[in-house]
């Protein structure tokens, strides 16, 4: 039996504002995160997304007041990422109301650091984030395509996404956060190859991320193989019933919703 497929509204947070861009630059304000967490929670998402954009290269720690006051006003599961380091962050997280952390940078520097977060809490707890972007003229290829970037897109790796994708599942991370930055902000649609790409070499559930324009643009997300689909900007500018709108449209596809 299929699981219903989630929508998640993700806030981007700089400085304690939610901000939104395009290919992650270009940043403009979109409102607190406070008020917009509280609007999600009453506007039927299935669960909130919280990441400060600018932590890891900023070298700061995540917002952990701004988290913490996001947690009181929402009842649905909530993931927050940006600045995540080790076993010390995710406990403090939790303890300031999140309910999964979710690692990007720090990962890729040192792998070792999601089977030590995952021994220490559980598999359910972590969400390895994928800033996936289509290899560049002049860089070096990697195999599939798709290079991992990190600190918030602005750096590439030469690691290619497929593979780390699937390494990060076999060492125990509970789902991936699969972010397109060349679909970012454009909202022209889900990169439906690199999920694709991403389906077939791992079994974790993915969430999409990265392009949504319009509630049309859901349903070939999960059907490329998406189990969660995310966006920001159609949440944050959009119609109050916007996930509603999200919701009805994947419905109508043929797939199972919350």
């Amino acid at each position: 039996m299929a699981v219903a497929v989630r929508v998640i509204p993700c806030l981007d947070v700089d400085a304690g504002r939610v901000v939104k861009g395009i290919n992650f630059e270009g940043l403009r304000d979109a409102g607190d995160p406070v008020e917009l967490a509280h609007r999600y929670d009453n506007g039927s998402a299935d669960e909130l997304t919280f990441l400060d954009v600018t932590a890891s290269s900023g070298n700061r720690e995540t917002t952990f007041d701004v988290v913490r006051r996001t947690a009181e006003e929402v009842f649905i599961p909530l993931t927050v990422g940006g600045g995540v380091r080790g076993v010390a962050e995710v406990d403090k997280l939790l303890r300031y109301g999140a309910d999964k952390a979710s690692i990007n940078t720090a990962a890729v520097a040192r792998p070792d650091v999601v089977d030590e977060i995952t021994r220490h809490f559980g598999s359910q707890v972590l969400v390895l984030s994928v800033d996936a972007r289509r290899n560049r003229p002049g860089s070096k290829p990697t195999p599939s395509g798709f290079e991992v970037t990190t600190h918030g897109g602005r750096q590439g790796t030469g690691i290619d996404a497929i593979a780390w994708a699937k390494e990060a599942a076999d060492r125990g991370v509970g789902e991936i956060l699969l972010n397109s930055i060349d679909a970012d902000g454009t909202k022209d649609g889900f990169d439906l190859e690199l999920i694709r790409l991403v389906r077939a070499a791992v079994r974790v559930p993915i969430i999409a991320s990265g392009g949504a324009g319009e509630p049309a643009h859901f349903p070939p997300a999960v059907a490329a193989g998406a189990d969660a689909v995310l966006a920001a900007s159609i949440f944050h500018f959009g119609p109050d019933d916007m996930i509603l709108q999200v919701k009805t449209a994947i419905r109508e596809a043929g797939f199972e919703v919350r």
